[in-house]
């Protein structure tokens, strides 16, 4: 995949990570598609270590998306704890 392939990957895999567990994150747009960037390359490297499943060259494997996605959670749920409430 390209790095614009990874860019839209990242956007909507943080969106649907957001949609999942809904709250107050800061970042907006910008926010999502880097949590979603990261969340992708984290998701990616534990299926690729832990999962022996290597990382798609396409775009539109399934998982690849569930991949992303649930990394993308998992710094969701990492930077609540971390941070909390603390748009308050």
């Amino acid at each position: 995949m390209g790095i614009i392939s990874w860019i839209v990957l990242g956007l909507l895999a943080g969106a649907i990570a957001k949609f999942l567990l809904p709250g107050r994150d800061p970042g907006g747009l910008v926010g999502t598609t880097l949590i979603g960037i990261a969340g992708s390359f984290i998701g990616g490297w534990l299926s690729a270590k832990f999962l022996h499943r290597p990382i798609a060259h396409h775009f539109f494997d399934v998982a690849t998306w569930v991949a992303a996605i649930a990394g993308a959670l998992v710094l969701l749920i990492i930077y609540r704890l971390l941070f909390g409430n603390s748009r308050d």
